[in-house]
């Protein structure tokens, strides 16, 4: 088969067949009476390897080594591959996020541009020093979705707050630019995106914290609970109770039931929750002291009922317990009366 024809069928342009003969990749088997290059089925099959490696960022040269090489182990070549893709994945990355946060800027000229890169450069540095004085600068307009990103992504506690000062500075609403942070794989990001939600009013990001209630993480999960149970969101419950009986933040956690308790509605799911794990065989004793003083919460009456039926209890220190926190709470009624 002549050069043109090849060139037709594999895509392969006759010039670049030309260039793969010099470098002696694809050599046409023979040359007709004329002095053309003729390419045998062997030669034709061996451009398409060639075309198929390429695909995978292989060089030249490399593939090369791979096809005159029958002893050629491709694991290490794959492995060097997907780490220099990575690496360019990575740079193409952080120029996207680039050029989005200047877009995001809206620069008015290419003073501004430069400005915002600077900035962008210094919240990249490798130290905290640098990365507070580009949030702290006084030109430091940075638009809200980079500082948001910044702030889940910033290990530094101190750099953190200087950003999260910035962002209360901008004023824009950040909730939608936090709760990407719920979305990533990196359990440290998602913490602080928690942590950041908690601290904003309002019903979206209420509504962005009961669905953290069920992150797989139990970190995130607690932090929402706390931030969604002291809006009054009863679906934290389930998860508060949970931290009662881990003994993660569990006087948190009880006082937010017992805020949560003082709606009558709300109250006896609560209460059930508490008394069912109470009983549970599996509760050892420091979970049910943990829950007994977890009742101790929960409005007057509903906690002396409780309590009361503990005071017998078999196990003494529970009884015991459970009889002095009666005692406190009667003595607090009688005093507001």
């Amino acid at each position: 088969m002549l050069i043109g024809e090849v060139a037709r069928r594999s895509g392969v342009s006759a010039r670049m067949l030309r260039h793969y003969e010099t470098l002696g990749l694809v050599r046409p088997t023979g040359r007709t009476v004329s002095g053309y290059r003729e390419y045998a089925d062997a030669d034709i099959q061996r451009i398409f390897h060639v075309e198929s490696l390429r695909t995978l960022g292989l060089s030249l040269r490399q593939i090369g080594q791979v096809l005159d090489d029958p002893g050629f182990t491709p694991s290490a070549l794959i492995g060097d591959l997907i780490r220099e893709t990575e690496r360019r994945l990575a740079r193409e990355q952080e120029l996207l996020r680039r050029l989005r946060a200047v877009d995001a800027s809206e620069p008015a000229g290419w003073e501004g541009v430069l400005r915002i890169v600077e900035l962008l450069r210094g919240l990249g540095s490798p130290s905290a020093a640098r990365r507070q004085q580009a949030v702290l600068a006084p030109a430091s307009d940075m638009p809200a979705p980079v500082l948001a990103e910044a702030v889940l992504n910033e290990p530094d506690p101190h750099v953190a707050g200087a950003l999260r000062w910035a962002l209360a500075r901008v004023g824009d609403d950040v909730v939608s630019d936090l709760a990407l942070g719920l979305a990533s794989h990196d359990i440290e990001v998602r913490r602080r995106a928690v942590q950041m939600l908690a601290e904003i009013p309002g019903d979206e990001a209420t509504a962005i914290l009961a669905d953290a209630l069920a992150d797989p993480d139990p970190q995130v999960r607690w932090r929402a609970a706390l931030a969604s149970g002291a809006r009054g969101d009863t679906e934290a419950v389930p998860v508060l109770v949970t931290m009662i009986v881990a003994g993660e933040n569990d006087v948190e956690a009880a006082e937010v039931l017992g805020a949560l308790a003082s709606d009558p509605e709300r109250a006896e799911p609560i209460t059930q929750a508490l008394t069912s794990e109470l009983a549970a065989p599996s509760a050892d004793h420091a979970v049910r002291m943990r829950l007994v003083q977890a009742l101790a919460e929960l409005p007057s009456p509903i906690a002396l009922a409780l309590l009361s039926n503990l005071t017998e209890d078999a196990d003494r220190t529970v009884a015991r317990t459970a009889a002095a926190l009666a005692g406190v709470i009667e003595g607090r009624a009688s005093e507001d009366t």
